[in-house]
């Protein structure tokens, strides 16, 4: 059974900067991608950051230029840098992994909170 397990949330100021990391069980490799989905208290579930095995990177454009996903082969892990952040990114930060094609993702974390105070 593939886990995901996040760390790194946590509470900073507006313009201030996070780093996630998502540590997989397995080798990230087998995953055809990776992403970071976020949600916000009574919103759904949004797209934050994708990065596909071949390492085409993909944001959403609330983040794109502040933020950028990363990986390690060797130590299974995906990151999610922050930068600038601002109070609207304030949520609980998922890492998710799809095996194959474009579909729903297979497995997700358990999610992460991060809280920037204005």
């Amino acid at each position: 059974q593939v886990q995901l397990v996040e760390s790194g949330g946590g509470l900073a100021q507006a313009g201030g900067s996070l780093r996630l990391s998502c540590a997989a069980s397995g080798s990230i490799l087998s995953f055809s991608t990776m992403g970071w989905y976020r949600q916000a208290s009574g919103k759904p579930r949004d797209l934050v950051a994708h990065i596909t095995r071949g390492g085409t990177l993909i944001y959403a454009d609330s983040v794109r230029g502040r933020f950028t996903i990363s990986r390690d082969v060797v130590k299974k892990a995906v990151y999610l840098h922050m930068n600038n952040l601002k109070p609207e990114d304030t949520g609980v930060y998922y890492c998710a992994a799809r095996l194959t094609g474009n579909g729903n993702f297979d497995y997700w974390g358990q999610g992460t909170q991060v809280t920037v105070s204005s």
